[in-house]
């Protein structure tokens, strides 16, 4: 696809977010890792920004079947450099709640079949995760959350299951023993494909359960109206985080390929 429009900014989301964008139309990019989604284009605060629905537009996609590779390309590929992401986690950290927001610092990957890398050949590639998320929009997003919601928590282990199941009580005992506070099953592989093409990203996740062993029990109805909820000021964050972006990158993720090959 040739790109004459200059989007330096995606948002990756849940089925129900595309009324962020304004005036936005529909693209559909063919990637050699396959066909993602339609992705909408539009505009926030006169920045243009792709929204790309995680799980479909008809949310018809499983987090396990998520072409992750084929999502984080096609956004490469419209020339994107920073994305936010949004994610619906449960709360291993008995002080976090439903209802709240975490932008995370790190991630621990337990997922178990997906692709997660483009690098399958020659050069041999290992990229640096030190800094897992982009410190720059990191910050952002942090600023924004605290300008919208008091309760937000700016630091936390986020642990990635593979799915579509929710997880056991044991295995929560096990990540709050490794001393993780969240659990959700889509922060991986996306942050290490992003980092692998040196685009910039960070996640802000909001809580719609307490986990396994930590409730009675979980329904995927109640996480859905949970996260109905949260929606508006979690737009209202989204928006000032893109108006607020730093348009230039001095960050990590800009540079994650060199020294990176053998």
């Amino acid at each position: 696809m040739k790109n004459s429009r200059k989007i330096n900014v995606a948002i990756i989301g849940g089925t129900g977010l595309e009324s962020l964008l304004k005036d936005a139309e529909q693209i559909r990019i063919g990637t050699p890792y396959g066909l993602p989604p339609p992705m909408s284009i539009g505009e926030i605060d006169g920045i243009q920004v792709a929204f790309l629905p995680r799980h479909g537009v008809q949310h018809c996609v499983p987090p396990h079947e998520v072409n992750y590779q084929a999502n984080i390309c096609a956004l490469h590929m419209l020339g994107v450099n920073r994305i936010i992401t949004t994610n619906a986690v449960g709360a291993i950290n008995s002080s976090f709640k439903p209802g709240d927001l975490v932008v995370p610092h790190d991630l621990v990957d337990f997922t178990k079949s997906r692709r997660s890398t483009f690098y399958d050949s020659a050069p041999v590639t290992h990229i640096d995760v030190t800094q897992v998320y982009c410190p720059e929009t990191r910050l952002t997003l942090i600023e924004a959350m605290k300008k919208y919601d008091s309760h937000g928590h700016d630091r936390a282990v986020l642990v990635c299951t593979e799915g579509p199941r929710l997880e056991t009580p044991a295995e929560i005992e096990v990540f709050r023993r490794l001393g993780c506070d969240i659990v959700g099953m889509t922060g991986a592989p996306e942050a290490f494909l992003a980092r692998e093409l040196e685009m910039c990203y960070a996640p802000i996740c909001f809580v719609t359960n307490m986990a396994a062993g930590m409730q009675a029990r979980l329904t995927a109805s109640e996480l859905v109206e949970v996260a109905k909820k949260k929606f508006p000021v979690l737009e209202q964050i989204l928006r000032d985080a893109v108006k607020n972006l730093p348009r230039e990158r001095r960050c990590v993720c800009a540079s994650a390929l060199k020294n990176a090959r053998l």
